[in-house]
């Protein structure tokens, strides 16, 4: 077994150890979230942290670490006789991105429990976890059924699992910590919500403190071994002050002075819900018994804030999640003083950020993120470095988008099979039963009906001699099931001179960040193509993160010709990229133009060739018509014709205006 990177020596990160070790303390604090760029020691902090973790004794043979003092009545291994037990240390249970809900769950043998009526089961993740901590990282990557059953096992410390009327049932309790990079997709706000606390971490700016970082891990690349060895006292005090705070934690008072600060904080920043002031008291409680006091101060309460606020007050993917600290002291004088604790100390009282006097290690900083060079709010340039004259209409600063409305729904034609989602009709594991094959691999959704109709003519050669069913594997059909899939949503902008009249392009960034919100609550991956002046360029790949999109689109300036040809020669190259990386995923072309075309030799010609290329391929596409005014040339219609899809105005593209908008975008004409 490798040597984990010594929690103590992780280097700054003072947030990130605080909330780790609060949920050790007290694990009903609900785990954290860590939000961050690469190479911010997120992973090494949490695997540091289950060395940190006390040992737990545990029935000897249990497979779901039932607690010897107090064993779990429902466990599926018992019941357990009083007396053997064992000590082991505390597990860190990694959960892949891609695990399937049995793997995560647990697994019925579907063929056993049909024929002999046992519960042959086979215990997941889940119940590896308990008593431990449970590690996801790129949480924001998992998918959204896996996140539902993750968040309801640790809000009920239970895992349930059910197949066909058989259930099972089994503790699961444990610290659960997420990690993500938002840059590659948010989680949905219900999902935030669900985690207790969650801090923000990035790479520090000083000098000093990135050199420390890579003489540590220089260190300990050199001899993991050797480099915990000296880290070992200041690892053996923070276990030693975890098991003390543990023990201190129910003499904690949690006073009326601080319940109505708390209260009155949650109120003042409009926290949906009540489990915002549920997580604030614990933390604060944890926060006290971390410090070794029986009594709950004011500066608990402002920091258990700060840690458990912040992603609560995100309802969107455009809201930048923080709290406003000026805001939350007003809150804190105004409601202190009264029937609480005397916190009117000298401000030396807050608790202490990290175990050893500081702190340590990030890995991997050469991973820190390089400037990004936004391609979209470039100017085009000619020759040293000079705007490039175009005949059109000058460059002009970016306009601001308008509000966004809710659209109406575009959908991609036939029956798709990508990744779980709210947009396209696709075969799925989830969703209404549809039919039944044959399982290939594992069997996951079992469909009685079928897998019955299967057994029955062969009852009598099996030797059938009671009530029961005797059913061979050869006769279990897998259940097939239709839901909705996410799709690869490509915005083909025009930002050149025709669309620069500001009240027009105010309009337009209007539209296209509302489709981005409908994609966010889609599960749609995002890119964003722009063309103006002589050239296409891509904005933002193809991702999961809808706001970084939205980023983009506010600093995209307009001026100059219209290389409309450019801009759907791009896209198509995106897509083919798009389709070796994830070769399930069906994408869906949004261009938002009004259809002229200028920009290079014979512009019209060019652009009618690109377009049917997409054409020819059965690429589902919707334009955007953004022509205005008394006099419409009609030029986005055409351009839609040549697509194969469907053109709308912006005014059609609202869900409640009473233009028909057809769900299906006519961009392939193949059958399912």
């Amino acid at each position: 077994m490798s040597t984990p990177f010594p929690f103590t020596a992780v280097v700054g990160q003072d947030d990130l150890r605080l909330a780790l070790l609060l949920n050790a303390v007290s694990p009903a604090v609900g785990g954290v979230l860590v939000r961050g760029e690469k190479g911010t020691a997120k992973s090494t902090a949490v695997r540091a942290l289950s060395a940190l973790m006390p040992e737990v004794d545990v029935v000897s043979g249990c497979r779901f670490s039932c607690d010897p003092d107090s064993p779990d009545p429902g466990c599926p291994d018992g019941p357990h006789a009083p007396g053997a037990f064992a000590s082991r240390a505390a597990r860190m249970v990694e959960l892949p991105v891609g695990a399937s809900e049995d793997r995560l769950v647990g697994a019925l043998d579907i063929e056993r429990a049909l024929a002999e009526g046992v519960k042959a089961f086979e215990p997941g993740l889940l119940a590896d976890a308990h008593r431990g901590i449970l590690y996801v990282d790129e949480v924001n990557l998992l998918h959204d059924h896996l996140v539902d059953l993750l968040l309801d096992a640790a809000a009920m410390g239970a895992s349930y699992v059910e197949r066909e009327g058989v259930s099972v049932r089994h503790a699961a309790r444990f610290l659960l910590v997420g990690t993500m990079n938002p840059e590659e997709g948010e989680l949905r706000p219900q999902l935030l919500d669900r985690f207790g606390l969650t801090v923000e971490v990035a790479a520090s700016r000083e000098p000093d403190q990135r050199v420390e970082v890579v003489r540590r891990r220089l260190a300990y690349d050199d001899d993991p071994a050797g480099f915990a060895a000296r880290w070992a006292d200041e690892e053996a005090a923070v276990r030693a002050r975890i098991v003390a705070a543990r023990e201190l934690l129910p003499s904690v008072r949690l006073g009326d002075g601080a319940l109505r600060q708390i209260a009155a904080t949650c109120a003042a920043f409009e926290v949906d819900g009540m489990r915002a002031d549920i997580v604030m008291a614990r933390t604060a409680t944890a926060l006290a018994a971390w410090a070794g006091r029986t009594d709950v101060l004011a500066e608990d309460v402002r920091q258990a804030a700060l840690l458990a606020l912040p992603h609560r007050r995100r309802r969107n993917p455009f809201d930048a999640p923080g709290l406003d600290e000026d805001k939350l002291d007003e809150t804190l004088e105004e409601f202190g003083g009264q029937d609480g604790p005397d916190d009117d100390g000298d401000g030396d009282d807050d608790p202490d950020p990290g175990p050893g006097g500081g702190p340590g290690g990030q890995p991997e900083p050469d991973d820190a993120p390089q400037g990004d060079g936004d391609a979209a709010a470039r100017p085009e340039a000619g020759e040293g470095g000079e705007p490039q004259p175009s005949g059109g209409a000058g460059e002009q600063s970016p306009a601001r988008s308008a509000e966004p409305f809710r659209t109406k729904v575009l959908s991609v034609p036939g029956l798709g099979q990508g990744a779980a989602g709210r947009r396209s009709r696709a075969r799925t594991e989830h969703g209404r039963t549809t039919g039944a094959r044959r399982p290939r691999g594992a069997l996951t959704k079992l469909h009685l009906a079928a897998t019955v109709q299967a057994a029955a003519p062969h009852q009598r050669a099996r030797g059938r001699s009671g009530p029961g069913l005797v059913v061979r594997r050869d006769d279990l059909r897998q259940a097939s099931r239709e839901g909705r899939e996410g799709n690869l949503v490509l915005f083909v902008v025009d930002a050149s001179g025709s669309m620069a009249a500001r009240q027009r392009m105010s309009a337009v960034k209007g539209a296209v960040l509302s489709l981005l919100l409908d994609a966010y609550q889609r599960r749609d991956k995002v890119g964003l193509v722009t063309f103006r002046g002589a050239a296409a360029d891509v904005a933002l790949p193809p991702t999961s993160s809808v706001d970084a999109a939205a980023v983009r689109l506010e600093s995209l300036p307009t001026g100059g010709r219209t290389p409309l040809a450019a801009g759907l020669l791009r896209a198509h190259e995106v897509l083919r990229v798009e389709r070796l990386r994830d070769p399930a995923r069906r994408p869906l072309v949004v261009v938002v133009t009004d259809g002229r075309a200028t920009g290079g030799p014979e512009p019209v010609a060019l652009a009618t060739r690109a377009a049917r290329l997409f054409a020819a391929e059965g690429t589902a596409s919707v334009v955007v018509d953004c022509e205005s005014g008394p006099v419409r040339l009609g030029l986005a219609g055409q351009l839609a014709g040549e697509l194969g899809g469907t053109a709308v105005t912006l005014d059609e593209l609202r869900a409640d205006s009473i233009a028909g908008l057809v769900k299906d975008v006519q961009g392939s004409r193949r059958a399912a």
